[in-house]
């Protein structure tokens, strides 16, 4: 089994995402208006683990009415050449990135992705860069509890699958494919002055004010 990566995957990741995660628009919808919140006039905000303009495009309208910048990396060259959304977009490894102090930073299922040691470290580079007032907006997938609720959330995650019309083999190939890519977020990871803002099934959103 081949391990999963998203090289060479940019024409079809925008589907794919959709397909995979029922509540993408919504989670979406809800990050801007979030990170509306935090947005100030002529602010700065990181977009990290950009892939074709998701967050970019869910703030364009604040971004453009309080002349704030975006600055959005992906590792993946094919990724940002696909990138269609307002900001400039860098093929930059999110981990040795050198950040700039800023206002918001946004991590859209993307911290999942990266090893352990490698996440926590970035989180604390993220936190020195901070300006006050500002925060780093997190959603991705934890770590789900134990005893019979994780068998109810998994399959809560299958069947909204399958209602979006992802095949049952697909489904096993990918979870397969992801064994040791992607690490879930464990309980507290982003510490105790993260809260809670979104959650569906195994994928929750935090803030993390400055």
């Amino acid at each position: 089994m081949q391990d999963w990566t998203f090289h060479g995957f940019a024409s079809a990741f925008d589907s794919h995402v959709r397909e995979q995660l029922p509540w993408y628009e919504l989670a979406s919808a809800a990050m801007g208006l979030i990170a509306r919140q935090y947005i100030p006039k002529g602010g700065k905000v990181y977009d990290l683990g950009a892939s074709t303009g998701n967050v970019g495009r869910a703030l364009a309208p604040v971004l453009e009415a309080r002349a704030a910048t975006l600055t959005a990396l992906d590792e993946c060259p094919d990724m940002i050449a696909a990138y269609a959304a307002p900001g400039r977009a860098v093929v930059a490894d999110m981990t040795r990135f050198a950040y700039k102090p800023f206002d918001v930073a946004v991590a859209f299922l993307a911290f999942m992705f990266l090893a352990v040691p490698a996440r926590r470290k970035l989180l604390q580079r993220l936190r020195q860069q901070l300006r006050p007032g500002g925060a780093i907006i997190v959603f991705d997938k934890l770590v789900p509890p134990g005893g019979y609720p994780a068998t109810v959330l998994a399959r809560l995650t299958w069947a909204s699958k399958l209602a979006q019309g992802a095949e049952e083999a697909a489904i096993v190939r990918k979870e397969l494919a992801l064994s040791g890519i992607q690490r879930p977020l464990y309980p507290g990871e982003l510490g105790e002055d993260a809260v809670e803002v979104f959650r569906f099934g195994d994928f929750v959103g935090w803030i993390i004010e400055g």
